[in-house]
């Protein structure tokens, strides 16, 4: 963990609001992003965000240092969406174009309008395609692919092996490889 990073997280340990504040502001996206992945809306997506964040400030005080204070972040993260899903026993809702066009990066100028319109679908396809997944594989594909994590990172984040890590996202792409050519979509 960066220097800087473990003086931050002391400081907020010890009730200073800036350093929690400026805490919360660096992983408030990463956050944002997990819950999107799960939720698959922007406004439960939000609630989500939100319940982690509040969670991570409630809980900071139980931060030890045991793993990277991102791991924890994410495993926080994952296990507020997971309890939400629960809560609610909800499936995870299929976005329409204009929702998921919001979070797609703006057609660069050198992109034809047809190259951004298949990029719109291709990303529609495979969003809806991990939205299909099980929750275990949904999580390693969203914090090892999306979110970038390492095998390490995951593990920890999840209380899982390596190895399990390493299983599960096996059969999670080969499992939306098989979402993906069963919906006619190809990536």
């Amino acid at each position: 963990m960066p220097q800087d990073e473990q003086i931050q997280i002391e400081r907020a340990q010890n009730g200073d609001r800036t350093a929690m504040e400026a805490l919360l502001l660096s992983f408030e996206k990463k956050v944002y992003n997990i819950a999107y992945r799960y939720m698959s809306n922007e406004a439960d997506a939000y609630d989500m965000a939100q319940e982690a964040l509040i969670k991570i400030y409630k809980n900071l005080s139980s931060f030890r240092g045991e793993c990277s204070f991102s791991s924890w972040v994410y495993r926080l993260s994952v296990n507020t969406c997971l309890d939400g899903l629960r809560k609610r026993k909800k499936t995870p809702v299929v976005l329409d174009s204009s929702a998921l066009e919001a979070n797609l990066p703006a057609a660069d100028e050198s992109q034809s309008p047809e190259a951004h319109a298949l990029s719109l679908e291709n990303h529609q396809c495979l969003h809806n395609a991990i939205g299909a997944l099980s929750s275990d594989h949904k999580s390693v594909i969203i914090l090892r692919d999306i979110n970038g994590l390492s095998y390490e990172e995951v593990a920890d984040c999840l209380g899982i092996s390596i190895g399990t890590v390493k299983s599960r996202i096996c059969r999670a792409r080969q499992r939306l490889r098989e979402i993906l050519k069963s919906t006619g979509c190809f990536f």
